[in-house]
């Protein structure tokens, strides 16, 4: 895992308006936050504490002899290439013979300044990014690739997909020299390449022989890309995997100083936008207007469709089975009987019933449930996730026992306890399991209840397994400096509900807290004791509620609009998470030096839940914690989890109890936060 960055400037950036996401007009104030790159390099740094590293590209014009005519009157110049790393070191040498040049006597010069720092958790060498291939291609990756492209046990992602990219990069060698050339062919080759991965990841990519610039994020968004298109106050484009936190954070901690910041968080959040998922290139151009005779540096930007069409069917998330009635009814007419034989609604409604609720005595011989088919591809979804080369080859075999290299973030909830009874299969039985627990109520918030009950149910079904169960206790008017610094990392988000998720996230990652030895049966210590997790990757839910039906506004859409309705629902929930939920998600964990990992985002998971009947996924005419979420109910029960498959739903903000905690400091009330819907409400709204 990474923070990646990136800043282009002295080229004129178009086609911005075609992939911009939000409606609202570019800003044109020319007063726009200055971003300052030492912070810009501190905040990645946050994400990737084990290296930091830059280099820089320089786009300069070559002489007018080798200018080329065009039709419309317009010359097109060639460019040279020179990168510089962060050490002085200069590559232009190595190049085609491109001598180094005074950038600042150069009548017309681009710049392409690219900042990485790495979290390292595959490979066993040691990696800083950015990483430059013989080429002179230049990669930022912040992923992990799970399949479509083969990664070796002992290599980096980043130095795979790099090398794979190269073998794209125009360029042949026919043993004397490289001859290169980029058709269009060619390029639908580096998108196709990108399409195939699964799982996680942002990217930037600059093909330097095509003068072309690649980035992205995966078709989910799981991780962070933000994105500042150039406008008239700062005229750069910028990615970066986190907003940088803002001067102001250095003033006092006070409560003013908190209400000053986040009306600065206006500015800055129409400053950076969440990047829509998908793979962008800009090709580098240098011209010269036939008007004014003026050299500058000119790119489009491009939106290039995903190749592969398993991706384009997630992205549509298509269910063939949606309504019971229609099924029933084209059952019957393509049997050949008479239309007026479809049975009644009353009746059709009680057989639904029957069918979403029978269990798995109810299938015939050698017929696999569909939560056996769900529970067998979470399963693969987090074996992916937890095959960890870099760990395995570097914590020795004597310290196993009390060393926990994975986490879960956990409530006790349905979904939590499925993703640990299943992490357990999966991980080395000599490893400990931290369960991180987060509580703005001491031992009273219902996280914590529930937390303390799903320890005792998974010590029963898998005894042999140390669980650490984390208990992080906060206290919301203690945290204002980490408020201001929270209010950074959630954008562009910017409502109190973003801020209230953000910060128990945050704090789980951080895993500081207290840990009972008599509870977790832990043999070495029965007191309770001071802890700081170092796992160093965390497993969360995120993506079940969207895909089972557990949010309430799940229920009241089927209530009043039928299977139909609630499809629809779910499809706008997935479709919109990479906005909503999962940039944000991974900015707050991934600043604790800390990634996430989302088996329930995975590619072939969210296929297998795709090829069930919406019926067989939720059965809402029945109660709350029955009915919603059945599926995962289902495997739940064949873990051995009969308390979690019971478990209703509580999002974190409430179960920790940092909604309740934030209402009463921010409305007076939770009745006066509820009148004023308070999970919407914008924070500078508020203050203002």
């Amino acid at each position: 895992m990474c923070g990646i960055a990136l800043l282009v400037s002295g080229v004129d950036i178009v086609g911005c308006d075609l992939c911009r996401e939000s409606l609202d007009p570019p800003s044109f104030d020319d007063d726009e936050p200055a971003l300052v790159v030492e912070d810009l390099k501190d905040a990645i740094g946050r994400r990737g504490p084990d290296s930091l590293g830059s280099k820089k590209v320089f786009l300069t014009l070559k002489s007018a002899q080798s200018s080329r005519k065009h039709d419309e009157g317009r010359v097109e110049e060639d460019l040279d290439v020179c990168i510089e790393t962060d050490a002085n070191e200069n590559l232009c040498s190595r190049f085609e013979g491109v001598k180094v040049r005074d950038h600042s006597n150069s009548q017309s010069y681009g710049e392409l300044y690219f900042l990485g720092a790495t979290l390292q958790l595959r490979g066993v060498s040691h990696i800083i990014q950015p990483l430059v291939d013989s080429s002179g291609n230049i990669l930022l990756f912040n992923g992990e690739i799970f399949g479509g492209i083969h990664v070796s046990d002992d290599r980096n992602d980043a130095e795979t997909l790099l090398h794979v990219l190269e073998r794209h990069c125009c360029c042949n060698d026919n043993g004397k020299e490289k001859v290169c050339s980029c058709s269009e062919a060619k390029v639908q080759h580096i998108s196709e390449t990108i399409s195939m991965i699964k799982g996680p990841w942002a990217l930037v990519y600059w093909q330097r022989k095509s003068r072309s610039l690649w980035f992205g994020r995966d078709v989910f968004g799981r991780r962070s890309l933000l994105v500042h298109w150039p406008t008239l106050g700062d005229p750069r484009l910028l990615l970066s995997s986190v907003s940088p936190a803002s001067a102001i954070r250095k003033a006092s901690c006070t409560q003013t100083s908190l209400d000053t910041e986040a009306e600065h968080s206006t500015t800055i959040g129409s400053y950076w936008e969440e990047l829509p998922c998908g793979i962008y290139s800009i090709h580098f151009k240098a011209f010269e207007t036939s008007v004014n005779l003026e050299k500058n540096l000119a790119g489009e930007v491009r939106k290039h469709n995903w190749i592969d069409t398993s991706l384009n069917k997630l992205v549509k998330w298509e269910r063939t089975s949606i309504d019971p009635k229609m099924e029933l009814f084209s059952s019957k007419h393509h049997q050949g009987q008479p239309e007026q034989l479809a049975l009644p609604s009353a009746f059709l409604k009680g057989m639904n019933h029957a069918r979403a609720s029978s269990d798995v005595h109810n299938h015939m011989p050698g017929d696999v449930q569909p939560a056996e088919k769900v529970l067998s591809a979470l399963r693969k979804s987090v074996r992916r996730r937890t095959v960890n080369r870099f760990i395995q080859a570097t914590c020795q075999k004597d310290k196993m026992d009390d060393h926990a290299p994975i986490a879960v973030l956990f409530s006790g909830g349905l979904d939590s306890m499925i993703l640990a009874a299943i992490l357990d299969q999966c991980l080395d039985p000599g490893y400990t399991i931290d369960l991180l627990n987060v509580s703005f109520d001491s031992q009273l918030a219902p996280d914590r209840v529930s937390a303390r009950t799903g320890l005792a149910e998974l010590q029963k079904i898998a005894p042999h397994r140390r669980w650490r169960l984390v208990e992080i206790d906060a206290i919301l008017s203690d945290l204002t400096c980490e408020a201001k610094h929270l209010l950074s990392l959630i954008h562009p988000a910017k409502t109190y509900m973003d801020l209230n998720i953000g910060m128990a996230l945050w704090l789980a990652a951080g895993g500081d807290g207290w840990v009972d030895g008599r509870l977790c049966n832990l043999q070495n210590n029965n007191q309770r004791y001071r802890y700081k997790s170092s796992a160093r990757i965390l497993i969360v839910g995120s993506g079940a509620d969207e895909q089972c039906a557990g949010y309430g506004r799940h229920r009241t859409k089927y209530r009043l609009g039928g299977w139909v309705a609630l499809h629809e629902e779910m499809r706008l929930d997935v479709q919109r998470i990479w906005k909503r939920n999962m940039g944000r998600d991974d900015r707050c964990i991934s600043d604790r030096g800390k990634e996430a990992r989302f088996p329930f985002l995975d590619e072939d998971v969210i296929r297998t839940l795709l090829e069930l009947p919406l019926w067989d996924i939720a059965d809402l005419d029945r109660p709350v914690g029955i009915g919603d979420k059945k599926i995962l109910r289902e495997v739940s029960r064949l873990l051995g989890l009969e308390q979690a498959a019971a478990m209703p739903k509580r999002a974190i903000q409430f179960g920790s109890r940092i909604a309740r905690e934030s209402n009463r400091k921010n409305f007076g009330s939770n009745r006066a936060a509820n009148q004023a819907s308070a999970g919407s409400v914008d924070i500078h709204q508020l203050i203002n």
